[in-house]
């Protein structure tokens, strides 16, 4: 297991966010990509400009054992999607906080970050000692 980046945040659903200004990129984390396995395909946010909801579901991450959902983890509007991914999903398992980053969004409600977990307390949520 990698160490878990402490420039963002993380959601009890596994996706990361990395706040710059009102920016927010989403990916998931190197936990969740490790329990997935293999990842074959990636359902992308549909369209840009796509409002979502804190919690509400943005997308699948299909991989060769399992379908998982991820989810948005603070509300917003979709700004970029990661169209990489859609050749190579495989770049979320081989670097899930840098090449593997799945779409940004422009946050509409910052006050939601502060339910958010820190690196520490990611770790602590996966069972993983510092």
């Amino acid at each position: 297991m990698s160490d878990i980046p402490k420039d963002r945040l993380y959601t009890k659903t596994h996706e990361w966010i990395k706040v710059e200004g009102d920016t927010g990129t989403v990916g998931i984390t190197d936990y969740a990509q490790e329990e997935l396995g293999e990842i074959i395909k990636i359902e992308l946010p549909p369209m840009l400009l796509y409002s979502v909801v804190k919690g509400q579901k943005v997308g699948t991450i299909e991989a060769v054992k399992t379908v998982a959902d991820y989810y948005a983890p603070v509300d917003g509007e979709i700004t970029d999607r990661n169209e990489a991914l859609n050749d190579n999903p495989v770049l979320i398992n081989e670097d899930p906080y840098g090449d593997g980053w799945i779409y940004k969004m422009k946050i509409t409600n910052p006050d939601q970050l502060n339910e958010l977990m820190d690196a520490e307390q990611y770790a602590q949520f996966i069972g993983e000692e510092e």
